[in-house]
């Protein structure tokens, strides 16, 4: 099945070479891309403009956790779309409240703020853990971890403890320091009386997929609790089921005070969600933080259906199932391929961490029909759909298997 007949807006028919050129004249080249043209995605798979079928392993940095068109997110949003597209924030909106109550009764009593992005919503926990710290004494420094990432704004990249998101970008902000991962002496060590907050990814995803210890979240959080620190979580990617839980903390046993939430909110549409505790829900007032865009009914009504679709189908068990299922088949060809030195992560959430740069496994994968992504260098990084299913867990394995030789 071939796509050439895709028409621009003017009616003049265009392939992939020519989209190629456009890109290059018109569009900043801030991305490296592969070279196709994507043009459809049902499920997990997706088609190209010359209809070529992908199966789709690592869709869009863990968005499409429904995978692509799902049909609930679809009918939402065609059926909003006939109402209203646009409510501004000065005004109230039905679908704002309704999802908000939603992410609220599955995670922690609290408020939250509505936004585009992960960046976003993390550049608003930012802003609340400093006003929430200058109103007591000065206190405005946030401790993070080596090889996290928390967006690619000023602020989130200076919260982003790898200096190669950093460079050309100097002088970064100041009030942030860079602790080790899973290493709670570390953190002890770098509180002072500034410190007003300590941000992490209960798993890092374009770290390499490092899972935090069970204990050192737990000591963490009681570290806060004696300090007056505010534990804020990102969970943009581990966040919406990913790991098996509707949100990463959940398997610790613990509540952070602040959650940022995105990707995987919107079923594929824009959306990102700052969800504050109840001791820090009002610390951000009228006029203090704001978003043109944030909880448009648009995307509401998508990251509702989202909700919908994982409760109703039961795609947190499938993504407990399904994850067990895809560590065992890699654990085997673990056992195969001598190039593998470890898998890791949770759920559907998974990282094959090799003894070589990924770049041209992924590459093979990608001439095999399979999508996937290599992040800090060596880490394959493997996050299907929560509706996988073992047939397309097979057949990306046996993929992997034979670009692996």
């Amino acid at each position: 099945m071939a796509f050439g007949h895709l028409r621009g807006g003017r009616g003049f028919k265009m392939n992939t070479k020519e989209v190629i050129a456009q890109y290059d004249k018109y569009v900043m080249s801030t991305y490296g891309r592969i070279p196709i043209v994507i043009v459809k995605g049902k499920g997990l798979k997706v088609w190209d403009l010359d209809g070529n079928e992908y199966l789709d392993f690592f869709p869009g940095w863990a968005v499409t956790g429904l995978g692509h068109c799902h049909p609930k997110v679809v009918s939402a949003v065609r059926n909003y779309l006939k109402k209203i597209i646009h409510v501004s924030n000065n005004y109230y909106n039905v679908l704002q409240a309704k999802l908000a109550q939603k992410i609220i009764e599955n995670s922690f009593e609290g408020k939250v703020f509505f936004c585009n992005s992960g960046a976003e919503a993390n550049e608003g926990a930012i802003k609340l853990a400093r006003a929430y710290g200058n109103a007591r004494g000065g206190r405005n420094e946030i401790i993070t971890m080596e090889n996290s990432f928390h967006g690619r704004t000023l602020a989130t990249i200076t919260a982003t403890a790898q200096p190669k998101y950093q460079k050309g970008f100097e002088p970064l902000l100041f009030g942030f320091k860079y602790v080790a991962f899973n290493d709670l002496k570390a953190i002890e060590n770098a509180i002072t009386d500034k410190t007003i907050g300590i941000m992490l990814e209960p798993i890092q995803g374009e770290g390499g997929i490092n899972v935090a210890g069970e204990s050192y979240i737990k000591s963490l959080r009681e570290l806060c609790d004696k300090k007056d620190l505010v534990l804020i979580f990102d969970e943009v990617q581990t966040g919406m089921g990913r790991t098996g839980k509707m949100f990463c903390f959940e398997h610790y046993g613990i509540t952070p005070d602040v959650m940022t939430l995105a990707k995987a909110l919107g079923g594929g549409l824009p959306i990102g969600a700052m969800v504050a505790g109840k001791k820090f829900a009002d610390i951000l007032k009228p006029g203090m933080h704001a978003s043109t865009f944030g909880g448009s009914p648009i995307a509401c009504s998508a990251s509702l259906a989202v909700f919908e679709a994982i409760q109703k189908e039961k795609l947190l068990s499938n993504t407990v199932k399904m994850g067990g299922y895809l560590s065992e088949k890699l654990d085997e060809l673990k056992n195969k391929k001598p190039i593998i030195k470890e898998i890791r992560g949770k759920g559907l959430m998974l990282g094959i961490e090799l003894t070589i740069p990924g770049k041209e496994i992924v590459e093979k994968c990608f001439k095999e029909g399979l999508l996937i992504n290599c992040t800090h260098d060596k880490v394959l990084r493997i996050m299907p759909g929560m509706i996988v299913t073992k047939k397309q867990i097979d057949k990306a394995v046996e993929i992997l298997d034979k670009v692996m030789t």
